[in-house]
């Protein structure tokens, strides 16, 4: 139900806007927020602060821009620091960002690796510095990842989205460029001697939502990711604890505390591949279980071919 937002003072941002009740109230912590009542008769929500009013009007009508949290001035502000592990701390080389489309929607495929989405945000970079027409993409990230304090939010105003097959496609059909890591915690939580081996990508959900969208699949191969956070063993009882899917032991993680989750600066190469063309089958192609699986499968072969290319193109990791 659409709901119009607006403060006890008075002061109305305007009817018609729809507002995730989630982002509402994490939006209401972050800005000193006092109550939240909502009257589903009215259809209104009623807010009560002691921040200025005209401060509070400008945060919501930030969330009702982008209902995902997206905040561009907020990334725009981070920019240095990762601009710095780009150039810097990871020396990011990229090959092929041109083949990403500039408008529209598409999926971007990848790769994955490393404890945080290191690897989404280096893409992320990747578009905005090489792209010819730079656009921030939407990354889809896994549940466990927004249970982390401060880093939840700061993923979410820098383009993450909870991972779900849902939200992937109300993207798409917003024309947002989307990122998807079809391994997810297969990828991620693999051991370092298994490093750069794509696990394999589920059930085709991406394909999926790709051909509900009528959106072109992109392959993307990154390579450095995996060197990041060397995993090289798991403490399951530990990560049942903090309710992780794994809880990684790497060479300084936990040794260091929290220095231990400063990732080693390898050398990383990004490659945006060939743009798989999906609107001609239509919808009604996520009926036909065997295509959805030659299209995976065809996308993974594909990032795996990458992969093995540009380890050699890049040489030694930490050279």
């Amino acid at each position: 139900m659409a709901r119009q937002i607006a403060f006890l003072r008075g002061i109305n941002i305007g009817p018609n806007k729809r507002v995730p009740m989630p982002r509402l109230r994490e939006l209401l912590a972050e800005h000193g927020y006092e109550d939240v009542k909502t009257y589903v008769a009215s259809g209104n929500v009623v807010l009560t602060s002691r921040a200025s009013p005209r401060k509070l009007e400008r945060a919501l009508e930030k969330l009702i821009e982008d209902e995902w949290g997206f905040d561009e001035e907020f990334a725009d502000l981070v920019e240095p620091f990762f601009g710095f592990l780009y150039d810097n701390w990871w020396r990011v080389q990229v090959e092929g960002a041109e083949r990403v489309p500039a408008h529209g929607a598409a999926l971007l495929a990848a790769n994955h690796a490393g404890i945080l989405p290191w690897d989404a945000t280096m893409i992320s970079v990747a578009l905005l510095r090489e792209h010819p027409l730079p656009r921030h993409p939407r990354f889809l990230v896994l549940d466990w990842a927004f249970e982390l304090p401060w880093i939840s939010t700061a993923i979410r105003r820098v383009g993450g989205v909870v991972a779900s097959p849902y939200n992937a496609l109300r993207l798409l059909q917003q024309d947002k460029l989307v990122a998807v890591f079809p391994e997810g915690v297969k990828g991620a939580g693999k051991p370092y001697a298994e490093r750069y081996r794509v696990q394999r990508f589920g059930r085709g959900g991406f394909v999926e939502v790709a051909l509900r969208a009528g959106a072109p699949i992109v392959p993307v191969a990154v390579v450095g990711s995996e060197e990041i956070y060397p995993k090289l063993a798991d403490i399951p009882a530990l990560a049942r604890v903090i309710g992780a899917p794994f809880f990684p032991v790497t060479p300084t993680f936990p040794w260091l505390g929290p220095l231990g989750v400063v990732p080693l600066p390898s050398r990383w190469r990004i490659e945006f591949l060939d743009p798989i063309e999906t609107a001609s089958y239509g919808p009604e192609a996520t009926s036909d279980r065997a295509l959805v699986l030659e299209l995976s499968e065809r996308v993974r072969a594909t990032v795996q071919e990458a992969l093995y290319a540009n380890l050699v193109k890049r040489g030694p990791a930490f050279v």
